[in-house]
């Protein structure tokens, strides 16, 4: 559904994307991750045909962007960073521009448009001017104009950006939707993204790929992969409880928050220690709150490879 070869950006002497070459399949949501001015944005703007690449290629749904625009756009939806639109149109009047554009008409036309305005809560909202919208609403209303043909491709840069929790809800739970008969691609630095609805991530940084997995397959990556976390009732048992991780032969390291009660022992590289740290809990009569087996920290895996 999507494809780019040796896709390069250079201007002047910076090379901003760096021999970037990927596939995105059908039902796949990929996260395209990577600091600020890592070239996602870049990246994603060659995709969708708005700047055009110093080398390699990209094809959406197998044309190429370059040789058939018209036809990559057409199976392309697009919310573009910063969501911009026309300021002094109402909602209803951009998004009936846009249908316009992409050449909805009739019936189909009426149905897409009931349908992106009561999916994104726009209604209320359809006869205002989208310069008197909130930062959110005028978020919304790029998801719409992006979706309102129903692409077989989704690019949606930074799409929860400047949503409040329940809309930044919404819109996940929007996109897992239409994750069944699409490839969605998102581009975002925020790693909660990837957890809530992304099936694959790639990590950007200066230009290039630096990894490819599942948000899985990463956060095995961390140190904290397996590691496990005690939660104390009783502070006369926690420098107790610190000694003890510390003294287990798989524990390769242990953390401590005094504040918290909380003691985590962190296992050395493919051990898994939470039998043993639970026995021991168990054997020393330890109070708890809890006991936690974490997965992985992304965080920590994304400022190791983007460092």
């Amino acid at each position: 559904m999507i494809r780019t070869e040796r896709l390069t950006k250079r201007y002047d002497t910076l090379t901003a994307v760096d021999g970037v070459g990927f596939e995105a399949r059908p039902g796949e949501v990929l996260g395209f991750l990577g600091p600020n001015g890592a070239g996602k944005t870049t990246t994603m703007r060659m995709i969708a045909g708005f700047i055009a690449p110093s080398e390699g290629s990209a094809s959406i749904c197998g044309h190429d962007v370059e040789r058939a625009p018209l036809a990559a756009r057409a199976a392309l939806g697009y919310l573009p960073e910063g969501a911009p639109s026309y300021g002094e149109m109402s909602v209803r009047g951009f998004l009936e521009f846009v249908a316009s554009l992409r050449g909805l008409a009739g019936e189909r036309r009426r149905e897409r448009l009931g349908h992106v305005l009561e999916r994104l809560a726009l209604g209320p909202v359809a006869a205002q001017t989208i310069d008197t919208l909130s930062k959110g609403f005028r978020r919304r209303v790029g998801i719409a104009q992006a979706i309102l043909h129903d692409p077989p491709v989704l690019i949606l840069d930074e799409p929860t950006d400047g949503l409040d929790p329940n809309q930044k809800h919404e819109v996940r739970e929007l996109i897992g939707e239409m994750a069944a008969d699409k490839t969605i691609v998102v581009s975002t630095h925020i790693l909660e993204e990837v957890d809530a609805v992304c099936t694959r991530a790639i990590i950007i940084a200066n230009g290039r790929i630096v990894a490819d997995d599942t948000p899985q397959g990463l956060a095995a990556r961390s140190r904290y992969h397996n590691a496990v976390t005690l939660r104390l009732e009783h502070a006369a048992q926690f420098g107790a409880a610190r000694a003890a991780l510390e003294a287990l032969p798989q524990v390769g390291s242990v953390e401590a928050a005094e504040r918290e009660l909380s003691v985590t022992a962190v296992p050395v590289t493919g051990a898994r220690i939470f039998d043993a740290v639970n026995a021991l809990a168990a054997r020393e009569g330890y109070a708890l709150k809890g006991i936690e087996l974490e997965s992985g920290r992304l965080d920590e895996v994304f400022r190791t490879i983007t460092a």
